[in-house]
């Protein structure tokens, strides 16, 4: 697995590395420390702060596992931490709602997964005109932020069209039509996605064309009934790429549905306990798995150290992991696959 994780080391990377540093130095003088020592965590400083966790929605295994390590890092360091998201992940209005209640709280910072890279523009300029922190998560905003965390979207999606296109070669196929099922149409961290999906069909595997490119407005409903509709109006549908959970859980029934998951190779995004079962049984051959407890965790810990006004890396990437049949029961990969879960308020 280390593959996945050789960054060269540039200036955000040593940055990191002095983040994980310091964490580790804590631990380590906490697991060490006398009882009565370890116990004064909670006068530690930031346990004074407050940050509030946002997320796009609390529907999701994926949000409510970013939710887990949130409150886990309030936990370990002191930091007093809300846990909130919006209806669902089309809500914008919602989550726009939740960040003014947290600039009315007056909170020290807030982690958010914005729901729109531009949508939320307006409320995180604003939290910071009022010395609020702002770190955002997943998704980028067009704005200035405190720091970021999260995947490098476009090499994530390049693991996907790699894989799709390998398999295929493997059963001799190497033209044909493929479908992309996306979530929600301009969403950064989305379209990032999609485009090194594409990219790297291109410049790999020219011989496949991507035929549609289907919104299902993170629906999983709506992505079964967008992929039977392809699927019956092209005979010559290879592969399918579904960039997120739910796109993937609709596809998956899709091919369940009409006995198609031997001749058409679908390639998911993120995991839920619906994508593991059609990871199990063949229907998807293949997912790329991010680590959103981990966003959750760093964040909460980024938000407090830029309150405390100490200095925090510009962005962090944990990476992405390409999970099969093969891979999948590992110790490290089940780690992955079923982080701790919790749900946030509205």
């Amino acid at each position: 697995m280390s593959r996945f994780f050789k960054t060269p080391f540039t200036l955000s990377t040593v940055a990191a590395i002095f983040l994980v540093a310091f964490i580790l130095g804590v631990l380590v003088s906490r697991l060490f420390a006398p009882a009565t020592l370890r116990a004064g965590v909670t006068n530690a400083p930031a346990s004074s702060k407050r940050v509030d966790v946002i997320v796009k929605a609390t529907d999701s295994q994926f949000w409510q596992a970013m939710l887990a390590g949130a409150q886990a890092a309030g936990k370990d360091w002191g930091v007093q931490v809300g846990l909130f998201g919006a209806t669902s992940e089309a809500d914008i209005a919602d989550q726009t709602r939740l960040v003014e209640n947290s600039i009315s709280r007056n909170v020290d910072a807030i982690v958010l997964a914005p729901s729109s890279s531009q949508a939320l523009n307006g409320v995180i300029t604003r939290a910071r005109n009022q010395n609020i922190s702002v770190i955002t998560v997943d998704t980028r905003a067009t704005v200035p932020s405190d720091g970021f965390i999260g995947t490098d979207n476009e090499k994530a999606g390049a693991q996907a069209a790699d894989r799709l296109g390998e398999l295929l070669q493997k059963k001799g196929i190497n033209s044909g039509q493929i479908l992309i099922e996306s979530s929600v149409a301009g969403i950064q961290s989305l379209s990032d996605r999609d485009r090194g999906f594409e990219n790297q069909l291109k410049v790999r595997f020219p011989g496949l064309q991507i035929t549609a490119h289907r919104y299902n407005n993170n629906d999983t409903a709506t992505a079964l009934s967008q992929t039977n509709d392809v699927i019956s109006a092209n005979s010559s549908l290879v592969g399918i790429y579904a960039d997120n959970n739910v796109s993937a859980d609709g596809v998956a029934q899709s091919l369940q549905e009409n006995k198609a998951q031997d001749r058409i190779v679908a390639i998911g995004f993120d995991s839920d306990p619906q994508e593991l079962t059609a990871l199990k049984n063949g229907t998807l051959k293949a997912i790329v798995v991010q680590n959103p407890y981990y966003f959750g965790y760093q964040g909460v810990l980024a938000a407090a150290m830029h309150a405390q006004g100490k200095f925090t890396p510009p962005a962090l990437d944990p990476g992405a992991v390409l999970v099969d049949a093969s891979n999948m029961n590992t110790p490290d990969i089940q780690k992955l696959l079923n982080p701790p879960t919790t749900k946030g308020g509205s």
